[in-house]
């Protein structure tokens, strides 16, 4: 028999079990064993999570040997219950996978599909934690404060990032109903101003009802040296195999062992998984061994209008898209045609696309891997597999160049030349890069549809596709169905599946019902061509929103790509739009505009937006991107001006950490150096790809910028520091207004310059003025550092991590004087905007 992970393979294995019974709704109590003996087990009515204790069912006398024990049974799931390993990709368009007609070689997706069912209209909210907050509550993202990712949150219930109580996730429901509950790979769920080790951990994934956790937290993850979690404990495998160990394996045989340790602890324990490896989200690392054999296939070439056609003449041989659907055009004004590109930039973009396919080859490989486990511990029969390609279209924040470093993009630079480019060609996708390619191929991904992640309003956004197996289940092998689904509908899928009921009440509150659809009835072969039961869906996201309804699509144009973040918002984004109405029964992709000839319908679909916007917490719309990701947030800094440290500490992440950005400060370190000379890490934040770091380097004391990786620009003492007790310090003066201009929509204070000084003992010993600075954002997956450094360095050429401190840190404090707003100030912002608003 072949395997799953066979390189190549499109035939699915098979796979042999008796059919169990159809999944029931909330079954009938099941018991087994003698009632009260060790081995007793029982299922719930799964209304009250935890269920309440039973009463003791024994005997009680004065002495033991006239009594009677009696155990409680224990919790178990309905027989029937299937294992359920749950997949999401990150950031991956419909035409990326072979199964819906992409070039990549994603053999195991390919197999499930050919297993059991392909689904062409899941859809998703075009960005990734809010998807995930929908797929693992079934609930809309605004209803569990995801409108947005956390680092972007706002102080307002659809946008706050904290998934309420009321609204219990389905590993918490599983667990309580007997399940084994896991999360591997990406946790983009737990607020950003929640993640160092002071928690809460309760939006943790070990608060939410998942037992065990492996991954990182956060939206993205260097693969090669991760922000890694054991549970809430960060771990740090790959020290020593840097540029070899990579998470993506590494996660694959964490959950092997894991599926393994419970089959072997406890056989008939059902388990239930969720699986989000950080691929093909930004920074893109594969292994070198999948970059040669992609690069080795010559896919991409001839350049990503070609791959577009390609792509969606494969999908028409298949079934997937109707023989008379036709593409948009390409969009010029955006993304210059191939033809147009110079030889170097052809040579670097297919450079680009080639890691980040082999990094969507790597990931699908290693999927197959954990599947496999499945099969081989003969778990894989009644074991529900939804694999979601995608938590929304290909990601187009690298701009139309591509860049070696996404955090260049977070802060304002969206186009590096080429030629600053290729100094990268060499290195990229290594653990020297953090890259990602250019929009054209992102477009390409996206084919039938346009446009991209972040785009709510168009197919390309928002228009995943996913493929089911259950072989115990699903016996329409093969089959395609293209009902409406939302990401909302696969919890109360699961639970439908397993036989058990939505909770009305956990741990004593009262819960909101699920917002979602089962499309449990999609399995049976009798169902494949029956009306969606999901008729109603918005979307909406950064300012651009949309309303399914029963085959009609309300979208707002596009008015904002997503690399063009820093620009002014739209303010009136319920009403400043231009509204385009698509009858998708009719025109599959989203290409044939009917507003005009039905404004009628354009009207209502309108009105019945603004009811779901009222009801899923919506309001208030806010179009601004990169503004909120300064705003502030009740992190454990909020209002604080002035940080001690007495003791080395590592592992604070930034959205818990002092923000100097766009503000003076000043960091003064007390410490005693020994008598053989002192070196190391005094404080760091950020690492490679953008921070800065305050060390003892040779003995001299350095301060230093890590600009993007693009200029480092560094203080530096003149001489080592003698053995004995000293005061270093570094002083940094600001020349901007700072984030209180993004109130009117203005970036203008932000990134400014400023002068540093070097101070040792109260003597100046250099002192130079940055012309620019950091706007927005460190390095998201580095950490705050104090006596040594985690994961990267700032500079590769002074050290390398962890660089622990030989001196002896008696105090480190930090003081941050942010600029404040005066009446002046705001007055003349005030002006400004009225005089751009009457030029616009």
């Amino acid at each position: 028999m072949k395997r799953l992970t066979d390189w190549g393979r499109v035939a699915a294995p098979a796979l042999l079990g008796a059919a169990l019974l159809g999944a029931l709704p909330a079954l009938a109590q099941q018991t087994t064993g003698v009632p009260g003996s060790p081995e007793a087990t029982t299922t719930i009515d799964g209304k009250q999570l935890p269920p309440p204790d039973p009463k003791f069912g024994g005997v009680i006398k004065d002495d033991a040997l006239q009594s009677k024990p009696w155990w409680a049974p224990r919790v178990t799931p309905p027989k029937s219950a299937p294992n359920v390993l749950l997949i999401i990709t990150d950031d991956s368009g419909f035409g990326m996978p072979g199964a819906f007609g992409g070039v990549i070689p994603t053999p195991t997706m390919d197999a499930i599909a050919k297993e059991g069912l392909s689904y062409t209209r899941m859809f998703s909210t075009a960005l990734c934690s809010p998807t995930r907050a929908a797929l693992i509550t079934g609930r809309n993202h605004h209803s569990v404060g995801f409108g947005v990712i956390s680092e972007q949150s706002t102080g307002f219930p659809g946008y706050n990032s904290i998934i309420p109580k009321e609204k219990a996730t389905i590993g918490r429901i599983l667990l309580d109903n007997g399940y084994s509950t896991a999360w591997f790979g990406k946790d983009h769920n737990t607020p950003a101003f929640a993640a160092s080790q002071v928690g809460p951990f309760d939006q943790w994934p070990t608060g939410m009802g998942f037992e065990y956790f492996y991954g990182f937290v956060g939206g993205d993850a260097n693969q090669w040296e991760p922000n890694l979690f054991r549970n809430t404990t960060q771990i740090y495998p790959f020290k020593g195999q840097e540029g070899q160990w990579n998470l993506i394996t590494a996660m694959a045989d964490d959950a092997i062992d894991y599926i393994t340790r419970i089959h072997q602890t406890d056989p008939s324990k059902p388990i239930f998984i969720k699986y989000a490896p950080g691929a093909t989200h930004a920074p893109h690392h594969p292994t070198k061994e999948w970059v040669d054999k992609i690069s080795a296939m010559h896919l991409f070439d001839d350049g990503y209008e070609k791959l577009r056609e390609r792509i969606f003449a494969n999908q028409k041989k298949l079934g997937i898209v109707p023989q008379d659907a036709t593409l948009t055009p390409w969009p010029k004004d955006i993304l210059k045609p191939w033809d147009e590109l110079s030889p170097e930039a052809k040579k670097l973009f297919i450079r680009q696309v080639e890691v980040f396919a082999a990094y969507a080859a790597y990931s699908d490989h290693e999927i197959g891997r954990v599947i496999q486990q499945f099969q081989d511990l003969g778990k894989l029969d009644n074991t529900l597999v939804i694999y979601i390609n995608g938590d929304n279209g290909t990601s187009a924040e690298g701009g139309p160049l591509g860049t070696p470093n996404e955090v260049a993009f977070f802060n304002g630079v969206s186009e590096m030349p080429v030629e600053e480019q290729m100094k990268f060609y060499d290195v990229w996708g290594t653990q020297y890069t953090y890259n990602h390619m250019s929009a054209g191929w992102s477009w390409a991904f996206d084919t039938p549809f346009d446009w991209f992640k972040q785009n709510a309003s168009r197919l390309g956004g928002i228009n995943q596709n996913m493929v089911v197996s259950w072989p115990a289940r699903i016996k329409d092998k093969g089959g395609v169905r293209d009902q409406f689904m939302h990401v909302n509908d696969v919890a109360p899928t699961i639970l439908e599946a397993a036989g058990i009921a939505e909770p009305e009440v956990v741990d004593g509150i009262k819960q909101v019902p699920m917002e979602g659809t089962s499309f449990l009835y999609t399995f049976d072969e009798k169902n494949a061509k029956a009306p969606s039961r999901h008729k109603l869906q918005y979307f909406e996201m950064m300012g651009q929103w949309a309303l399914y309804d029963d085959g009609w699509l309300l979208s707002t144009k596009v008015n904002r790509a997503p690399w063009q973040a820093f620009g002014p918002a739209n303010p009136d984004p319920l009403n400043n739009q231009v509204f385009q109405l698509y009858n998708l029964n009719e025109n599959w992709n989203q290409t044939d505009d009917v507003a005009a000839k039905y404004p009628e319908k354009v009207a209502e679909l309108r009105t019945k937006f603004i009811a779901e916007a009222k009801k899923y917490q919506v309001f208030p719309l806010d179009a601004s991107v990169a503004a909120r990701i300064v705003a502030p947030r009740p992190n454990i800094t909020a209002g604080r001006t002035e940080f001690v440290y007495t003791r080395p500490m590592t592992g604070l992440p930034q959205g818990d950490s002092p923000f100097i950005l766009d503000a003076s400060y000043t960091f003064t370190a007390d410490i005693d150096v020994p008598q053989d000379g002192g070196e190391g890490v005094i404080v760091t934040s950020g690492g490679r790809f953008g921070g800065y770091g305050f060390y003892l380097l040779k003995g001299k004391p350095v301060w230093l910028w890590n600009l993007v990786d693009l200029e480092r620009i560094k203080w530096e003492g003149t001489e080592a520091l003698t053995p004995g007790r000293h005061t270093v310090e570094f002083d940094f003066k600001y020349d901007g207004l700072g984030a209180g201009t993004l109130a009117f929509n203005n970036f203008s204070g932000l990134g400014r310059p400023g002068t540093g000084t070097l101070k040792v003992d109260g003597r100046e010993v250099d002192s130079k003025q940055m012309p620019k600075t950091l706007p927005m954002i460190l390095q998201w997956d580095e950490s705050f550092d104090i006596g040594s450094d985690t994961l990267t360095g700032v500079n590769d050429a002074d050290y390398k991590p962890p660089f622990p401190l030989t001196a002896k840190l008696n105090k480190l404090t930090i003081k941050i004087d942010r600029p404040q707003l005066s009446p002046a100030d705001i007055k003349a912002l005030e002006e400004a905007m009225k005089e751009k608003a009457r030029a616009d």
